[in-house]
């Protein structure tokens, strides 16, 4: 199916986590918080900034990762809706298996597949999915980054809160727009 050309929504994931590896018997990593935003190719505007907070089934909100997200068991437990719910929200308001989807790295999608895996859940996004980590790194000498130090390099200041969603999202969203501004829109194409 071909995709849609006038957006692309970029995601970011918070996911539960602690400060060992492997994490602590009986939890499992999962999915908290979906952030999101659209970017308008043609006007390049971002727009929609959105977060949803998805209650986990799996484990549960640790000190540890509270403080990296700041995101709460509380807050998960009273404003978290289900993961199949929050997915279907991404499909019937974002229309997001007909757009390009984009997120910082690859984790993002490896958590989406597994965890839709794991809870028999329809994957909500299409095929195509574009990593701007590396698509940052191929016009930066090959060199991958993290989303703080691309914004460095970009010349973008760190907006809102590192490691929430919809802040991490609209980041994400300002660096793609940095690549189309600075080496047009090539390095989106082949996704399309």
């Amino acid at each position: 199916m071909a995709l849609q050309r006038d957006k692309i929504i970029v995601v970011d994931i918070e996911a539960t986590c602690w400060n060992v590896e492997p994490p602590p018997d009986g939890q499992l990593n999962e999915i908290i918080e979906i952030g999101m935003c659209m970017y308008d190719v043609e006007n390049d505007d971002i727009t929609d900034k959105r977060s949803i907070f998805v209650k986990p089934v799996a484990s549960v909100v640790s000190e540890f990762c509270t403080q990296l997200t700041t995101i709460t068991q509380k807050q998960v437990d009273e404003h978290g809706i289900d993961f199949a719910e929050a997915c279907d929200i991404l499909v019937n308001e974002y229309n997001t298996r007909k757009i390009l989807w984009t997120s910082w790295g690859g984790y993002d999608h490896k958590m989406f597949r597994k965890q839709c895996r794991r809870m028999g859940v329809s994957y909500p996004f299409g095929d195509k999915h574009m990593n701007l980590k590396k698509a940052f790194a191929d016009y930066h000498h090959g060199n991958r980054m993290g989303m703080t130090r691309a914004l460095n390099k970009a010349e973008l200041e760190l907006v809102g809160t590192h490691h929430r969603g919809d802040d991490d999202a609209w980041n994400i969203a300002r660096l793609m727009q940095y690549l189309i501004q600075e080496y047009d829109m090539d390095f989106i194409k082949r996704y399309w």
